[in-house]
């Protein structure tokens, strides 16, 4: 199906925030009145039951219609898998669109490459869908961890300390009551030292609704950029639904809160800003439902209300 002009939850949402991102003032001062993105996808064949010409053009499209952006498409496809040094350095926000295809095949290194721009404040990202396991986002969020389990500690401390790392199984889901990762044990041992037991966050959540059913969502945070100019409720017609607790650290903030109806409370989009960059993990955008195709009311226009995306075809 053509890609529909009524936009979509997430990309409205991403335009508000990429015209947010700062990420290196003074390195892009002279370009500080254009926002380079790169919208990276997979390109799960699974998708086209939804978007004609993938997700991530999609998105890429719509993208390159609004004013401040420039807009580069890529794929895993690509040499490189899309992530050359000439696509990141010239990237001030990175769109990442995975799944179950590419999250255990992008390397430790190539992900090193976009996390250590993050912390360098040369970057930032926003992960969509399933990317919460990918690599980037997995080895941002443990990196993460270890600063703040480090946080408190003195610069001896930090030195002497003996830092034990207890790894998640990659790709398990956890029980709703299961132990909350990350976390951190400490304890002086009898020689003195201080002994560090880092459990990494699994980057997960216990279960997850793939049926379509609308999503209702409050914003938490009017005068945050993210949410400028939106409703304090909107729907999203059709999507995927993420439970929580979400196994990452404690976000800077939550802006969104979606509900599946009286009993279900979920986090919808929760910015974290790990380093001088940026991130950002919003649900939406599951690759055969055209929740991406569905527009939200603005404040003061409550009874607008856009057509919902259509089921995939069968």
């Amino acid at each position: 199906m053509p890609f529909s002009p009524r936009i979509l939850s997430p990309i409205i949402i991403l335009s508000a925030l990429l015209a947010g991102f700062d990420s290196s003032p003074s390195a892009r001062a002279v370009e500080a009145a254009t926002v380079r993105v790169v919208v990276w996808d997979e390109q799960q064949p699974e998708q086209k039951q939804a978007y004609e010409n993938f997700l991530g053009n999609a998105i890429a499209d719509y993208l390159k219609g609004r004013p401040g952006f420039t807009v580069r498409s890529v794929a895993f496809s690509d040499p490189e898998h899309g992530l050359s040094a000439d696509v990141l350095d010239h990237c001030d926000v990175l769109v990442w669109w995975s799944h179950f295809r590419t999250n255990p095949q992008i390397t430790r290194p190539e992900a090193r490459k976009i996390v250590d721009r993050i912390e360098a404040g040369k970057l930032s990202m926003i992960t969509l869908h399933s990317a919460h396991w990918s690599e980037p986002f997995v080895q941002a969020m443990r990196d993460r961890a270890t600063a703040d389990a480090l946080k408190g500690l003195s610069e001896e401390e930090r030195k002497n300390a003996e830092i034990t790392y207890v790894t998640p199984k990659r790709f398990a889901v956890p029980k709703r009551n299961a132990k909350l990762t990350p976390s951190v044990k400490k304890e002086t041992g009898s020689d003195g030292k201080l002994h560090l037991e880092i459990t990494l966050p699994g980057c997960i959540f216990p279960a997850y609704r793939a049926d379509g059913k609308p999503s209702h969502v409050r914003t938490l945070m009017p005068d945050h950029p993210i949410a400028q100019g939106l409703a304090a409720r909107w729907d999203i017609p059709q999507t995927e639904m993420y439970d929580e607790p979400f196994h990452v650290p404690t976000p800077g903030r939550g802006d969104f809160r979606g509900t599946l109806g009286p009993r279900r409370t979920l986090p919808q989009w929760l910015p974290v800003e790990p380093w001088q960059g940026q991130g950002l993990l919003p649900p939406p955008g599951t690759r055969d439902l055209s929740g991406l195709q569905a527009g939200i009311p603005a404040e003061g226009d409550r009874e607008r209300r856009a057509l919902a995306g259509q089921s995939a075809p069968a």
